[in-house]
């Protein structure tokens, strides 16, 4: 059984007993209607299926209980990513892991705020008020990329962990989605003026001046002292971020150069990781996962 910590099991009444027996009922409708009965129940009822799998011999049925617990893990992330949506403030980091939660429903989050608190107090030790923004933006990524050892991969949807922030911190290793929205957590921390904006085909972040005003400020990019390539925390220029808009002959907007909501980013990193999950068996996730992304929308 995937890996779920063990919790007491709900009082199990007679209806409860019944809808558990329908569970490897051949008629579609009846185990459609059995299925939506049980979910009904809410998350209490997952000790219960997991107590059930361990008895059940049929790899069928087994398969069904796993899809009813992850409907019912499903239905409480839609709760809480809505209740993240509807705050006040939307937490970047939050956000993330509310979407690791949704191949990782148990994940303890402890240990990974621990872990990037770590690192932040690293960075802030070599930090001081004296340093121009091009010196902060080396401290940070030397001590992320050299010292850390984060390191930056091609997206390769056939490995979705490497989407998930909290998979990132524990093996290094993320692509340009998952360590952009770590190296900006960081700089949200430390203060640091980093912000992921919205290139075509890119995910990278911009070093604004400290007095930018999206407001007041109609062209972002006068404001952006250079750009970090996350994947290894390299500088990039104004003049070749303006290459690269050459390049693809796309017109260099001002509305690519602001700053993305966390809104924003945590609904890319669902669209992005709903295209791991392409494979007729597991394609309910994928569609599962942009209908989280869909109300993300503003």
């Amino acid at each position: 059984m995937p890996g779920l910590i063990k919790q007491k099991p709900m009082q199990e009444t007679r209806e409860l007993n019944a809808l558990f027996t329908l569970i490897d009922d051949p008629d579609e409708e009846v185990y459609s209607s059995v299925s939506d009965r049980i979910v009904n129940y809410g998350k209490g009822i997952i000790p219960n299926l997991e107590n059930l799998w361990e008895t059940t011999v049929s790899e069928e049925v087994q398969e069904r209980i796993e899809l009813l617990i992850h409907r019912l893990h499903f239905t409480d992330l839609t709760n809480d990513l809505k209740e993240w949506r509807d705050g006040a403030y939307h937490d970047l980091l939050v956000g993330a892991l509310l979407v690791c939660k949704f191949q990782y429903p148990d994940l303890q989050t402890t240990p990974v705020l621990q872990e990037i608190e770590k690192i932040r107090r690293n960075v802030w030790l070599e930090l001081n008020s004296f340093l121009t923004p091009l010196e902060q933006a080396n401290v940070l990524s030397s001590i992320v990329y050299n010292y850390y050892h984060l390191k930056g991969v091609e997206v390769n949807y056939q490995n979705p962990d490497e989407f998930f922030i909290h998979k990132v911190v524990e093996s290094k290793k993320g692509n340009a989605i998952a360590n952009g929205i770590l190296y900006q957590v960081l700089c949200e921390l430390l203060d640091i003026p980093v912000r992921v904006i919205n290139i075509p085909k890119q995910f990278i972040l911009a070093f604004f001046h400290n007095d930018y005003d999206p407001v007041k400020h109609k062209n972002p990019q006068q404001k952006i002292h250079f750009y970090i390539d996350v994947l290894n925390g390299g500088i990039f220029t104004n003049n070749e971020v303006d290459s690269y808009f050459k390049r693809i002959s796309v017109h260099p907007a001002a509305s690519f150069f602001k700053p993305l909501s966390h809104k924003r980013i945590i609904q890319m990193l669902m669209e992005e990781l709903a295209k791991c999950f392409e494979s007729p068996s597991i394609a309910y996730k994928k569609d599962e996962l942009l209908q989280l992304a869909s109300l993300l929308d503003d």
